[in-house]
């Protein structure tokens, strides 16, 4: 405990000769989390950095959250203290991949979640999040969108929209790996509980949940309302739960809902981080240049409301 609380003084006072900022994923360890300036989903921590004066960012998360943020920041400096710290379903997707299949529907938007690499978003028309995939693809005027790299979200968004919904075969595996069993018996065990579902979820899960919201949507749902959750997302994400709503109750769907990737990070890599100013996260001007314009496109919705 007390080499732990060395380590912590040593982050923040780095930190602070730095001028950095540390961001947290909701899925990053507690001790991540409890370190971090801000914590929450991956694009909106990317804005966040946008709106603080430091000189450097630590996005504790994964590759495709630090290269985002990297595109919204040029001007500042990204690190991310773990490099192998990446995502599978990111990884299922590749531009050259990409390309060629966007020469099967010549007509078809490209929408990508930001749940991918900045060379798959400089080759797509538009972004969207999990919490607004449904109103990015009702924005469009094209009756085809090719979705990638998320089948199941692709599948979730299919059901608000009267658009052919293409879907590229990628995944998130720690939530699809959650089966309607999980949840069934997760429901028996806790019968005063809502069910709280990502939609990165399978469909049979996802018809199983009382809600279904993106972390953000759940942070702020259960601030607001009821008193016992099942929650069916990465478990890290109970850790801020918990800490925002000490008086209500958060059971994990499934003891299996860790993401190893978002796991890298503890206190020792954030500190060797700041210390060597490492792992310094670039992006060619040119995909930068272009996936700017597909993030933008989707901010842009935003600031319509």
């Amino acid at each position: 405990m007390q080499d732990t609380q060395k380590t912590i003084e040593r982050i923040l006072k780095l930190k602070e000769e730095c001028n950095a900022v540390i961001l947290a994923h909701n899925y990053e360890r507690g001790e991540i989390q409890d370190i971090a300036d801000f914590t929450g989903d991956s694009l909106g921590l990317s804005i966040q950095a946008t709106e603080q004066e430091a000189d450097v960012i630590v996005f504790c998360g994964v590759h495709f959250m630090a290269e985002s943020a990297a595109i919204l920041s040029p001007e500042k400096t990204v690190l991310l203290p773990e490099i192998h710290a990446g995502c599978p379903m990111a990884s299922m997707v590749t531009a050259e991949a990409l390309r060629e299949e966007k020469k099967k529907y010549p007509d078809a938007a490209v929408v990508c979640y930001v749940n991918s690499t900045a060379d798959v978003k400089a080759e797509s028309d538009i972004c969207c999040t999990s919490a607004n995939a449904v109103e990015v693809v009702n924005s469009l005027e094209e009756d085809e969108v090719l979705f990638v790299p998320d089948k199941n979200l692709a599948d979730y968004v299919s059901r608000f929209t009267g658009k052919k919904i293409i879907p590229w075969n990628g995944y998130c595996p720690t939530h699809n790996q959650i089966l309607t069993t999980d949840v069934i018996k997760a429901k028996k065990d806790y019968p005063n509980a809502e069910v709280l579902a990502h939609p990165e979820c399978r469909r049979e899960v996802v018809d199983l949940a009382d809600k279904v919201f993106s972390t953000t949507g759940m942070v702020e749902y259960a601030r607001n309302a009821g008193d016992e959750f099942i929650i069916a997302t990465e478990r890290g994400i109970i850790h801020k739960l918990q800490k925002d709503n000490p008086g209500k109750k958060f059971y994990n769907v499934s003891e299996f809902t860790v993401c190893p990737e978002m796991k890298a990070i503890d206190l020792d890599s954030l500190l060797l981080s700041l210390e060597k100013m490492q792992y310094v996260i670039t992006v060619p001007e040119d995909v930068s240049a272009k996936a700017r314009i597909a993030l933008d496109r989707m901010l842009e919705i935003k600031r319509n409301r």
